[in-house]
Formats: C-alpha cells, sequence, structure tokens
C-alpha cells in the first residue's frame, strides 16, 4: 500500500511533523510541543515523572522515617516490596485500558486515582499504615504502559524506540530525582520551624500536588491519536471497537511478550529494586551523611536522562541497518554487560570506587530498557496495548521477586544481594535468544523459509470475517511502515497476497 503524493500534501498539511500512512510522526523533535506528537510526548513523560517522584518519595527519608514510626529492617523490605508490586497488575490493566479506552483517558484516571494516596502518606503512625500507602501509591507506576502505548501510537517504526526511550527515562528520572527533591524539601521545611517527624509528612504534599496537576494536563491537552481521542474515532466509525477477549487471546498467546516480560523484569525491575535500596545502602555501609547518600542515589536514578533514551536511540540506529534482528542482538548485550556491573557493584568495598561502578551500571541496564521498548511495540499490532503491559509488569514482577529473595530481612547482605541479582541479570537475558519473528529472524536465525511477509504475521490476527468488514486496516499499513525492521541487508520480502494470512504468530 504505497501513500501518493497527493496523499502526503494532505498530511502535511494537516499536521506539524512529517507522518506515515497511519498519521505517526516519522521524526522525533525533542524542543517541539507540537500537537499532537510532541505535544502529547511532553504530557506524557512529565506525569510519568511526577508518578515515579510520589512512588519513590520515602526511601531518601527512611533514616528519618523509620525511626517516627519504629520500622525494621523487615518493615522496611516489606514497604520497598508494596511500592513496586501493587503495579504487577495495574500495568496489566493499564495496557487493557489503553487498547480499548486509549492512553489519555487511562493515564488521566490513574495518576488522578492514586494522587490521594501520595497525601496520605502524611498521616501514616504504623509499620502496616505506612505500608499501605506506599501499595497503593505504586499503582501508579502503571502510567508507564500508557506512556509507551501513547508514543507506539503517534511515532512510526522509524523513530519508535527513540519517541518509547526518551519518554521511558526522562519519565524514570522522577526516581533519581525524588532522592534529591524529597531530602530538600525536607530540610527547607525543617528551618521554617517543623520538627524532623513533622517536616517529613509535610513534605508529601509536594509531590501529591504535583501529581495530581500532571493528570489534569494529560486529560484537558492530550490526544490519543494522530486523528483524535478514542471517543471520537468510535462514534465516527473511523476507529473499530475492539473486543476484550480477542485482545487479551492475541497477548497471552504470544510467546515473545512473555519473554520480554521476563527480561524486562531484570532491566526495569533491578532499577525499581535499586531505587528502593541504594540511598540506605551507602548511608548504613559507607557512614555517610542522609544528604549524601540522597546525591549518590539520584546520580543512579538521574542517568536515565540519557541512558534509556540512548537505549532507545541505538535500538532505532541498529535497526536502520541490521533491522529486528539488530536489535535483540544489541538489547542481550547491552543488558548482559549491565548484570555483570551489577555483580561488580556488591563486591566493590571502596565508596568512590562503588559509586563509579553504579553509574556505569545505571547506563546500561537502564539503556536495556529503552531497548526493550525498542522491540516490543512490534510483538503485536492488535495487542500494543497488553503486550506493552505484560512487559511492563514483569518489570514490577521483576523488582518484587529480587527484594522478597535478596533484600528482605537479614537473609543477605545487602552487598551479597546485589552482586546475586546481577547473576540473575546475566542468566534470565539468555532468553532473548529464543525470540523470532517470521519475518525478519531472530538472533541466529534468518525470516521463516516460508517466506512470511510483515502482512501475514499482523493480519494474522484477524479472522477471514473480520477482514471482510475492514477492521484490520489499521493493522495493514502498521505491516507497510514496519518493513524497515527487515534492514538494508535483507533481501525484498515477496508480494503479499490478498488472501487471510497464514497464522505466523
Amino acid at each position: 500500500m504505497e501513500v501518493s503524493n497527493g496523499a502526503e500534501e494532505t498530511y502535511q498539511k494537516k499536521f506539524a511533523l512529517p507522518v506515515d500512512s497511519e498519521h505517526k510522526s516519522t521524526e522525533f523533535r525533542l524542543f517541539s510541543v507540537a500537537a499532537p506528537h510532541m505535544r502529547a510526548f511532553h504530557l506524557s513523560w512529565i506525569s510519568f515523572f511526577a508518578c515515579f517522584v510520589s512512588s519513590f518519595a520515602a526511601p531518601p527519608l527512611l533514616p528519618v522515617i523509620r525511626d517516627n514510626l519504629g520500622l525494621t529492617a523487615t518493615d522496611i523490605g516489606n514497604a520497598g516490596i508494596a511500592a513496586v508490586s501493587g503495579a504487577v497488575f495495574a500495568r496489566i490493566a493499564m495496557g487493557t485500558a489503553c487498547d480499548l479506552f486509549g492512553p489519555r483517558l487511562a493515564s488521566a484516571a490513574l495518576t488522578l486515582l492514586t494522587a490521594p494516596a501520595v497525601y496520605c502518606t502524611a498521616i501514616a503512625n504504623s509499620p502496616t499504615s505506612f505500608l499501605l500507602v506506599r501499595f497503593f501509591t505504586g499503582f501508579s507506576l502503571a502510567t508507564f504502559v500508557s506512556t509507551q502505548f501513547w508514543m507506539s501510537s503517534l511515532f512510526s517504526s522509524k523513530v519508535v524506540g527513540t519517541a518509547n526511550g526518551v519518554a521511558g527515562g526522562w519519565g524514570n528520572l522522577g526516581g533519581g530525582a525524588t532522592q534529591l527533591i524529597m531530602p530538600l524539601v525536607f530540610n527547607l521545611i525543617e528551618r521554617i520551624g517543623a520538627t524532623q517527624f513533622t517536616a517529613w509528612r509535610i513534605a508529601f504534599f509536594v509531590p501529591g500536588l504535583f501529581q495530581t496537576l500532571s493528570a489534569y494536563g494529560i486529560f484537558f491537552l492530550g490526544q490519543d491519536l494522530p486523528d483524535g481521542n478514542y471517543s471520537q474515532l468510535h462514534k465516527s466509525g473511523d476507529k473499530h471497537k475492539d473486543s476484550f477477549k480477542k485482545v487479551l487471546y492475541h497477548a497471552v498467546t504470544n510467546y515473545r511478550g512473555w519473554i520480554l516480560a521476563l527480561t524486562y523484569g531484570y532491566c526495569f525491575g533491578v532499577e525499581l529494586t535499586i531505587d528502593n535500596i541504594i540511598a540506605q545502602y551507602f548511608y548504613d555501609r559507607f557512614n555517610v551523611r542522609l544528604h549524601t547518600a540522597g546525591i549518590i542515589a539520584a546520580s543512579f536514578g538521574i542517568a536515565n536522562l540519557f541512558s534509556r533514551p540512548g537505549g532507545g536511540i541505538l535500538s532505532d540506529i541498529v535497526a536502520n541497518r541490521y533491522g529486528m534482528r539488530g536489535r535483540l542482538w544489541t538489547l542481550w548485550i547491552v543488558q548482559t554487560l549491565g548484570g555483570v556491573f551489577c555483580i561488580l557493584l556488591g563486591k566493590v568495598g571502596s565508596l568512590g570506587v562503588s559509586v563509579a561502578v553504579m553509574l556505569i551500571f545505571s547506563v546500561f541496564v537502564q539503556a536495556a530498557c529503552g531497548l526493550t521498548f525498542g522491540v516490543a511495540p512490534f510483538v503485536s499490532r492488535r495487542s500494543l496495548g497488553f503486550i506493552s503491559g505484560m512487559t511492563g509488569g514483569g518489570g514490577n514482577v521483576g523488582a518484587v521477586l529480587t527484594q522478597v529473595i535478596f533484600f528482605r530481612g537479614s537473609h543477605y547482605t545487602t552487598e551479597t544481594g546485589i552482586t546475586l541479582m546481577g547473576v540473575m541479570i546475566v542468566c534470565c537475558t539468555l532468553v532473548i535468544m529464543l525470540i523470532h519473528f517470521p519475518q525478519w529472524g531472530g538472533m541466529f536465525c534468518g525470516p521463516s523459509s516460508k517466506g512470511a511477509t510483515e502482512e501475514d504475521y499482523y493480519l494474522s490476527e484477524w479472522t477471514a470475517a473480520e477482514q471482510d468488514q475492514g477492521f484490520h486496516t489499521a493493522s495493514l499499513k502498521f505491516s507497510e511502515n514496519s518493513r524497515n525492521e527487515r534492514g538494508k541487508r535483507v533481501q525484498p520480502a515477496p508480494t503479499p497476497t490478498l488472501a487471510t494470512p497464514n497464522a505466523y504468530v
């Protein structure tokens, strides 16, 4: 399906950025706020940033909070687990909500609904209540899924890795920024005249207000798709209202989504774990001041300013030459190196060397997150949201398992837990080798000998009856626009037929 010159001219008159046949932007202009593409980008990362700040506002103040509430090491470990476990199923639900209702409404609703939990942290008066507010605040991390879904819906395959990487990375930056923000807010309130045990409670109103405002920004200023919001497109008949059962079916039966969920558990899941433990680790092991520990911990998260975006950009660069196979190879190499540096982080005993290794480790593990979502948008067109939710949820499952096994109670020292976590990263990353797309190939095997095309793969999610009604049109356009995933070294695939494709999924 070729786009005529006349159609291209029409697209350019309608949109500020160049677009493809799906009206997705073919360029990523970071300093633009053009609607709907770049405006949605800025709204999404800012909202996700706010949710990250809220979810990890407690760790940098834990030395004060634990004295006020009488928290034990087990209580702190359980609260850290609660903060990331809440988003496990929330992320899967968010993916489904994006598929059915659109990312704008799904993101704004969740962000607004979880804001009260942030405010309620100020009245926590026991280990149980502290655990509960961290649990419910953690639900907001599911906005990551809407962020990735939104970017995948607005940016073409040529730049989707970049868009996903920058949006996700700058949102994750909140995990580092909060390590600086909360101690500064706490110190300011304390200087005004509040006691320590009052100052930390008042400080939580800052992330709560930020999160609330971001929700309203998403709702009133955002747009689901280049051509409008889901509700408008459903009413006009320009977009098919899909079935939940079929969206679910095509997601859970695609093994590639499960593999990405596992591997994401040991890049993003590790990042969440480090956000929970790193400030206290440096505070306790190297006897640094609370403010210093916060700065060191912040440097880990702040690396997201360039590391996760770098992973997404790298994914697009290698795909331009080597296609999907290049994306997979690069993801495996980068994430494995992240595991190696994680092992080293637990082994070194010098403060200066530990900080240096932590920074290198942060770059690789966060770049792997960006690389993962350079692959995820191509797993399924029909179930894009659910696949994004599965992958994102896998990150939270990895964080929960890692903290339960290695950082809960006193079974392992923190440094031993970090080393063992690195071993787990290396081992779990090996399964990337099993991912194979019939039209593009995998790490060790080329495309299917059956001559599969992009149309065969993506249209196999639609029945012949659905295709007769034209429901598959968006998948057909996506197939055309994803042909660059063959890479420059791959011979052209055979011309697709108009018949119902084979079920290669």
